[in-house]
């Protein structure tokens, strides 16, 4: 008995060959009128905006946000110690002058006082620090060296869209007339 045989789609033949592209290219560095548009949406000189990398820390999404006048903050944690690490941005500088209690560390400069930590590392008119408690320097460390302005994908995940940033949440809890507060009907006798 003879068995025809069918013709695949040309689609069925490449697909393996076009999957194979797919998420292998480098995220190249955020837009930056989209870094703009996010970050001065919520207050933060887009200079400023930075993440880092860290052997089992991620990012605590909720804690991005302003530092200081217009500079940036974000917490790594570890989900297996509960340990966290501090990103800040803020302008200014570092140097032996205003850190005295600083040792220099190649290009940046560490500090530590019991648990607490710190490396500072200036940049064009700015300092980048990151600091924790209970985490060792070498950590500190490789997370200060690996701080670097984000890639596009790396945006997403660290800020909202602009348009989301600047639009109030809505509560569904509170009344649309009076004061704001919500009205529990609650008696004179509480």
């Amino acid at each position: 008995m003879m068995r025809s045989v069918r013709a695949l789609p040309l689609a069925a033949l490449l697909m393996p060959v076009l999957l194979t592209g797919c998420g292998t290219e480098q995220a190249g560095a955020a837009d930056p009128a989209e870094l703009r548009s996010r970050a001065q949406a919520l207050g933060i000189a887009p200079e400023h905006v930075y993440v880092t990398e860290a052997d089992g820390f991620t990012l605590a999404q909720q804690s991005v946000g302003v530092y200081g006048g217009d500079g940036f903050s974000a917490v790594y944690v570890s989900q297996q110690t509960g340990a966290q690490i501090q990103l800040t941005v803020d302008r200014g500088t570092v140097n032996s002058a205003n850190c005295s209690d600083c040792v220099r560390d190649g290009d940046a400069w560490f500090r530590g006082s019991g648990e607490q930590r710190e490396y500072a590392v200036p940049k064009d008119g700015h300092v980048l620090r990151i600091s924790g408690a209970a985490v060792s320097r070498d950590v500190l460390r490789e997370a200060a060296l690996a701080a670097h302005p984000p890639s596009a994908d790396e945006l997403d995940t660290l800020l909202p869209p602009a348009q989301d940033a600047a639009t109030p949440v809505e509560r569904g809890d509170l009344p649309p007339a009076g004061d704001g507060a919500p009205n529990n009907d609650v008696g004179a006798s509480g």
